[in-house]
């Protein structure tokens, strides 16, 4: 038993990782996974796929491309982070390749899955993917407030109180009070220009 396909299996799992023969595919960079999304949305252009199926594509792709500079804070092996990876590379082109593989008429109505038709499947599929990125997409960004919350109770605990939304508490001098009547011009002064715009007396309008 040593020999044939189960020898050779059996020899590859005891190779240890980086042996010459064994290799462990790349990490997708954040250019990798963009490239992959301009990919998708050349399958669909055009009119390639029906209305629903765009709609439902554009959105998976907006929340995927909002999510990926965030992966970082994911941490490595979250398998959050693996579903937006794999979303973008793997899930997402292969649900629309299986169907722009078929022909029109026969994907969008004849039934292959339980009286639903292959444009249905693809419809539920893309559902699916836009609700998991979704709350991948909520769960990233409320890592993101609790960090801010977690540091405004920092700042309180620190400074004595809390920020009250942009108010400054500071110890400013108060401004002189300004006189109830107004300042008198100097005596020597030159008054003709107010003489001038004083309104006639009932004498001169006469």
């Amino acid at each position: 038993m040593s020999g044939g396909f189960w020898g050779r299996l059996l020899r590859r799992e005891q190779q240890p990782v980086g042996v010459e023969g064994f290799r462990v595919p790349p990490v997708p960079t954040s250019d990798d996974l963009f490239a992959a999304l301009d990919r998708v949305e050349a399958m669909v252009a055009g009119g390639a796929v029906p209305a629903p199926v765009a709609s439902r594509v554009r959105r998976v792709d907006r929340v995927v491309r909002d999510t990926i500079p965030r992966l970082p804070s994911l941490g490595a092996g979250s398998p959050q982070a693996y579903s937006v990876m794999a979303t973008a590379t793997d899930y997402l082109p292969e649900a629309l390749g299986g169907y722009l593989r078929l022909p029109r008429q026969f994907a969008d109505s004849r039934p292959v899955d339980r009286g639903k038709s292959s444009l249905m499947v693809l419809i539920d599929q893309l559902d699916l993917l836009a609700t998991t990125m979704d709350k991948v997409y909520d769960a990233v960004c409320r890592d993101d407030a609790a960090a801010l919350v977690a540091h405004g109770r920092f700042l309180a605990e620190k400074f004595g109180t809390a920020s009250t939304g942009g108010s400054l508490n500071v110890d400013a001098t108060p401004l002189p009070e300004m006189p109830d009547t107004p300042a008198t011009l100097p005596a020597d002064e030159d008054t003709g220009s107010l003489e001038r715009l004083r309104p006639p007396s009932g004498r001169d309008a006469s």
